[in-house]
């Protein structure tokens, strides 16, 4: 995606790290110019350190999930907390469901760290602020009128907007991609925002801090090797 050839780049195959990736691996993946940035960032700095993460893209309502060594796992679309907004209301993460209001309901964005559990239910869930109590889980459809497995499969973003705060994805998505990266170990979640930049979030720089951004080759290279 990136132009020019090796010969023309300043990075030569052996100046990589082993076994590693200089940019994040999207794939065939189109994600938003926010998500590359940030997800570039956490490969290049290594501020995942070294463990699987993911990133929300909260205006596009995708979710991003990727191996420790930056390589994508897989993407999938997202329903996030209905209010619009990047903070949560203090405390709210002792409060019933029944006592939140409506524009309470917000997915915070910012860098979590994550872990596996099980809710009170039973149910496996990725837990990505614990004090708040948003998670990101399978999607819950007990209440047929709000037709959360239909707004999933929604060509658009405009109607994901639906949860109490927690991040909703298919159960195959859930089941087949998010469980087997976290079952090993830990990991961190960036939730993008959408009413801040993520310079003001996650202190990104504008350019990848440490390493100038490599050729397509370059990195196809590294790639390769990775496999």
């Amino acid at each position: 995606m990136v132009g020019a050839g090796l010969a023309h780049s300043a990075w030569a195959l052996e100046d990589a790290p082993p076994l590693a990736l200089l940019q994040a691996h999207f794939g065939h993946e189109r994600p938003s110019e926010a998500a590359r940035h940030v997800a570039d960032w956490v490969v290049g700095s290594r501020d995942n350190q070294r463990l699987p993460f993911v990133v929300v893209d909260k205006v596009a309502a995708t979710v991003f999930v990727f191996g420790a060594d930056g390589r994508l796992r897989g993407a999938a679309p997202a329903l996030l907390g209905l209010a619009r907004g990047d903070n949560a209301v203090p405390g709210i993460g002792n409060r019933p469901l029944s006592a939140i209001l409506p524009h309470e309901r917000t997915t915070p964005a910012g860098r979590f760290v994550a872990n596996l559990d099980k809710n009170l239910k039973g149910s496996d869930i990725l837990w990505v602020d614990y004090d708040g109590a948003v998670s990101l889980h399978a999607v819950v459809t007990q209440v047929a009128s709000e037709r959360r497995a239909q707004r999933l499969s929604s060509p658009t973003p405009t109607d994901n907007r639906i949860s109490f705060g927690c991040i909703n994805v298919s159960a195959g998505f859930f089941q087949t991609v998010v469980l087997p990266a976290f079952r090993q170990s830990n990991g961190v979640v960036y939730v993008l925002p959408e009413s801040r930049s993520v310079q003001q979030v996650f202190g990104v720089p504008p350019v990848v801090a440490g390493w100038p951004a490599p050729t397509s080759d370059v990195q196809a290279a590294v790639a390769g090797r990775a496999r």
